[in-house]
C-alpha cells in the first residue's frame, strides 16, 4: 500500500466543459468532460457513477497539478530565529501551515531537498491536513566547513568532539566527514524516509565559510553517498554552482544537479550527455537579501549566472526542473508562484514550456527515487486515464498567458489532490 493510499478515496468526480493540457502536448483539447475515481483519473470510456459530483468546468483550461523540485518545507515556514531558538514545535506547525498555503497555489507536489518531513509527508498523506505530496530528502549531508556546517567558528569540528549544532539537532543537516561517516550519514536518512539523498558539493550563499568556488566532499566520499543510496534503489542530488564541483559530482554518479548558476558553457554540454538533470532556480537578485557585503556579492553573482545558465541548458538540451528554494523568510514565500511565471517572463521560456516543466517534467526526476518512491502507483505531472488526480481548473488560457498563475487566489477556480477537492470557487 502506497502512502496516499492510507486513507478512503474520495468520491467520485465528474468535471465537465473543459479544455484540457495533458502536461505532455502542446495544444489544448476541444471541450471534453474528465471523469475521476479512486483518487485518479478514469479510463476513457468509463462510466460516471450515479453519485458522482459534476462541476461545470464553464469552457476553463484543466491541467495537471504544478510542482516544485526544490523546497524546504521544514525552513520555508520560519525565520532563523524561530528555528534556531524557538520551541522545538515551532517550526515543524510552521512547515505545516505552509504546506497547506503551498497546495492553495496549485503545487500539489515537491521534491523536498533538505528537513526532517517525512512524518509531514505521512500526515497528509493520510489527509489529516491539507497540503501537497512530498518527495523528502530528509537532512542533507555536509562536510565540516560546508554549506551545510552551521557551528560557530571556534567549535570544533565534529570529528573532533565538536558539539552539534542547534540546525544539526533539528534534523535539516548532518556533518560527515569520509567515506565511513558519508555511508552512515546517507543510511540515516535513508532510516528516517527519505525519498533521494541531498549532498553539498560546494559552496553556497547564505552559509558562512564556504566561497562559491569551492568543492565540498572528495570523489570517494561522494561515491559513497552514491553507493549507499544506490543500494536503497534511489538517487543523490548535489547542491553545487560551480562547474569543478558539478563535473565531481557527476563523476560519482550524482543524477540531479541543484543550482548549477556559475556553471560554464561546457559543463552545462557536458549534462546534456550525460543525461544529468540541472534542477534550477529562476532567481532574481532582490529575492533574497544578505546582512553582511560578502554574501551580498555571493547572492550577486549567482543572480547573474541565473539567464545564462537557462540559455546554456537549452541551447544543449540539458534536462531542466523548475525549483524555488525559498526558505527562512515566511513573509516572502507567496513567491513560489511569481517565481514560476518567471520562466515565461524574465528566462525565455514559451508558456506550454513552462507548464511542461512543472507538471510531466519535474515528475520524470522524481521518478528517479524508484523503489523509494512513495506515489509509484500511478504517473504524475499529466491528465491521462489511471494517472493521479492531482488537477487546476484555470480561469484562463496558461498556455497563453502564464501570468495568470502568479496570482493562484484569482484564478485557480479549482484545485484538486488526490481525487479531493480542497478548492473550489464553481459552487
Amino acid at each position: 500500500m502506497t502512502s496516499s493510499e492510507s486513507h478512503p478515496a474520495p468520491p467520485p468526480v465528474l468535471i465537465t466543459d473543459v479544455r484540457v493540457f495533458d502536461g505532455v502536448h502542446d495544444e489544448l483539447s476541444d471541450r471534453r468532460a474528465v471523469y475521476v475515481a479512486d483518487g485518479r483519473i478514469a479510463a476513457e470510456g468509463e462510466s460516471p457513477a450515479p453519485e458522482a459530483r459534476v462541476v461545470d468546468g464553464g469552457g476553463r483550461v484543466l491541467m495537471p497539478g504544478l510542482s516544485d523540485a526544490h523546497v524546504h518545507l521544514f525552513m520555508a515556514g520560519s525565520t532563523d530565529e524561530e528555528i534556531l531558538h524557538g520551541p522545538a514545535g515551532t517550526a515543524h506547525y510552521n512547515a505545516l501551515t505552509e504546506a497547506g498555503h503551498m497546495l492553495l497555489r496549485g503545487f500539489t507536489t515537491v521534491r523536498d531537498m533538505g528537513g526532517p518531513v517525512t512524518a509531514l509527508r505521512r500526515t497528509l498523506d493520510a489527509g489529516r491536513f491539507p497540503g501537497p505530496r512530498i518527495y523528502a530528502s530528509e537532512g542533507m549531508v555536509s562536510q565540516t566547513s560546508g554549506h551545510g556546517d552551521f557551528s560557530e567558528i571556534h567549535d570544533a569540528a565534529r570529528e573532533f568532539g565538536g558539539p552539534e549544532s542547534r540546525i544539526e539537532a533539528t534534523g535539516c543537516v548532518r556533518t560527515a566527514d569520509g567515506r565511513d561517516r558519508v555511508l552512515a550519514a546517507v543510511r540515516e536518512q535513508l532510516k528516517r524516509g527519505a525519498s533521494q539523498i541531498k549532498v553539498y558539493a560546494g559552496g553556497g550563499v547564505c552559509s558562512k565559510y564556504d566561497p562559491l568556488d569551492v568543492q565540498q566532499f572528495t570523489l570517494d566520499e561522494l561515491r559513497a553517498a552514491v553507493e549507499a543510496a544506490a543500494d536503497w534503489g534511489t538517487y543523490v542530488a548535489a547542491h553545487v554552482y560551480n562547474s569543478a564541483g558539478i563535473r565531481r559530482a557527476v563523476e560519482a554518479g550524482i543524477r540531479s544537479i541543484e543550482h548549477g548558476h556559475l556553471a560554464s558553457e561546457q559543463t552545462m554540454a557536458m549534462l546534456a550527455r550525460k543525461g544529468v538533470w540541472l534542477s534550477t532556480q529562476p532567481w532574481l537578485e532582490s529575492d533574497h537579501h544578505y546582512p553582511d557585503p560578502e554574501r551580498t556579492e555571493k547572492n550577486r553573482q549567482v543572480c547573474e549566472g541565473a539567464k545564462r545558465t537557462y540559455a546554456w541548458a537549452r541551447t544543449y538540451g540539458v534536462k531542466l526542473a523548475f525549483g524555488t528554494d525559498l526558505f527562512l523568510s515566511p513573509s516572502e514565500a507567496h513567491r513560489q508562484s511569481e517565481m514560476f511565471v518567471r520562466l515565461s517572463s524574465h528566462f525565455g521560456f514559451s508558456p506550454v514550456e513552462a507548464l511542461r516543466m512543472a507538471t510531466s517534467g519535474n515528475a520524470e526526476l522524481f521518478r528517479l527515487c524508484g523503489g523509494r518512491d512513495p506515489y509509484k502507483g500511478a504517473r504524475l505531472g499529466v491528465i491521462e486515464p489511471g494517472a493521479w488526480a492531482d488537477l487546476l481548473l484555470v480561469s484562463g488560457d496558461p498556455t497563453q498567458d502564464l501570468g495568470l498563475l502568479a496570482d493562484p487566489g484569482k484564478n485557480l477556480a479549482l484545485i484538486m489532490k488526490g481525487g479531493r477537492i480542497h478548492k473550489n470557487q464553481l459552487d
